[in-house]
């Protein structure tokens, strides 16, 4: 049986923490930036956790 193979779209889109939970970057962030409010901007620019319900789907993926 092959292994399996990495999905490389989403190895570049998420990454894993040290206690196994999935990192991902928040949408909205990458243009139009001038409307939206520095506060916003700070929180967008931080990491955020994949909810429980994806976090099984998206380990399988980026399994190597």
């Amino acid at each position: 049986m092959p292994k399996m193979k990495t999905r490389r779209s989403a190895a570049k889109r998420f990454k894993l923490t040290g206690s196994g939970k999935v990192k991902r970057n928040k949408a909205y962030f990458s243009h139009i930036l001038t409307k939206k409010s520095p506060k916003r901007k700070r929180n967008l620019g931080q990491r955020g956790i994949v909810a429980a319900a994806d976090e099984s789907r998206i380990k399988k993926m980026i399994q190597s």
